[in-house]
């Protein structure tokens, strides 16, 4: 009988496993099923770019796993039961139960409200395709107004200053603040604020620092210190969490709700079962957790795929990398910054900006496009069973697209 491989979640880390996974597994030993509740791959990292009106690519998993082996089902995940080895699934024709020999959960997470009162009710955010895709559609009809509107973004993180600069560049009629609590840009380098300020500076952008969101209503929000701002559309880009379900099926989660695991992505509570990117609680080679991003996703997926292969072929597991070297952040199409940090996480001196950090993060973000819709590396079919590693320079590619 086929050891059963299932893999929860078809985003960056999840898509990159399986594609793997069935590259280096002989088809003869192994049935790798992917659950993802939508149809299409989505670029995650883009969807500041969707809400502002841009077309972003989004290919059919049907397509992106064909003539690999894997297997499709798309459903929701509602429970996992680590103890049964099932996992709960819900679609158009009810719900069903899939068994599994060795689970990779790589659900994610999605924007939370920290519960802040009125963002479920009146914010939009950026987290899914579907959240995105309603900012859009109120942006635009912002713009049929003919009298612009008042776009507040709140968070000051990463997505929170690449959704603020993207809208204010892609829609210049609209009127963009960004709510920070603390100071802007305050955990990159003196030179990357000082770009950040020219940047904000030059797309029109309002900075709010020091400023504490308490609720959110339909056409404004409220302040620790009683301030009211108008806002005809509330972006909330200030928190992310992952799903109950882990914590809910018995697996041993950190604090946030993120699966605990060790060297090699495995649970520590149920050795079956494998957790990467934004789902895994994993230690990085500087001895701190590695932060929810595309780039711990790129490590942690290598880091499993290796070593589910290692132990169904008795083969020794490798110690992958578990770094975590810096931030892209784009500043609209044209401007950008590099800030790379250091063992502490804390920024290096130095940054890159303007349009060389622009043109290495797009060229990242092709890169995470291309390994995803050709999970196994555009091998032919006939050689989707050779179980051979991955050569350096997909590793390469594989790494820097993370």
């Amino acid at each position: 009988m086929k050891h059963r491989i299932v893999v929860l979640g078809a985003g960056y880390a999840g898509a990159y496993v399986a594609g793997t996974l069935a590259r280096r597994l002989s088809p003869a030993g192994a049935e790798i099923t992917v659950v993802n509740a939508e149809p299409d791959f989505v670029q995650r990292l883009l969807l500041h770019q969707l809400a502002a009106g841009q077309e972003i690519k989004a290919p059919r998993l049907a397509d992106v796993f064909a003539g690999t082996g894997i297997r499709l089902r798309l459903a929701r995940v509602t429970a996992v039961d680590p103890e049964r080895q099932v996992v709960a699934l819900a679609d158009g024709d009810g719900g069903s139960d899939l068994g599994y020999d060795t689970l990779l959960y790589a659900l994610g997470s999605h924007g939370a409200g920290r519960g802040v009162p009125g963002v479920a009710e009146h914010a939009f955010d950026v987290a899914a395709r579907p959240s995105a895709l309603r900012l859009r559609e109120r942006l635009d009809g912002l713009g049929r107004l003919g009298e612009g509107g008042s776009v507040l973004v709140v968070g000051d993180g990463l997505t929170g200053i690449e959704t603020a600069t993207e809208i204010a560049e892609s829609r210049p009629g609209l009127s963009v603040a960004l709510v920070a609590r603390g100071e802007l840009g305050a955990r990159l380098s003196a030179g990357a604020r000082s770009h950040l300020r020219q940047a904000c500076d030059r797309l029109g952008i309002t900075v709010l620092e020091h400023t504490e969101v308490e609720a959110v209503e339909a056409a404004r929000v409220l302040c620790a210190d009683g301030t009211a701002l108008a806002s005809d559309a509330t972006v909330w880009t200030a928190g992310f969490a992952v799903s109950p379900i882990a914590a809910a099926g018995g697996l041993e989660v950190a604090g946030g709700g993120r699966i605990v695991v060790d060297r090699t992505m495995r649970s520590v509570s149920h050795p079956n079962v494998y957790a990467v990117g934004d789902s895994a609680y994993a230690i990085g080679d500087n001895g701190r957790p590695l932060p929810m991003s595309c780039a711990s996703a790129g490590y942690t997926g290598m880091q499993a795929t290796a070593a589910i292969v290692g132990r169904l072929t008795g083969r020794k597991i490798p110690n992958t990398k578990l770094e975590y070297l810096g931030n892209h952040i784009s500043l609209g199409r044209r401007d950008g910054i590099l800030q790379m940090v250091d063992e502490e996480g804390q920024a290096k001196p130095k940054h890159v900006g303007g349009r060389k950090a622009a043109r290495i993060k797009s060229a990242i973000l092709e890169m995470s496009l291309w390994t995803t819709s050709h999970p196994t590396f555009g091998l032919p079919k006939r050689k989707h069973r050779l179980a051979a590693a991955p050569s350096a320079s997909a590793k390469k590619m594989v790494g820097v697209a993370a």
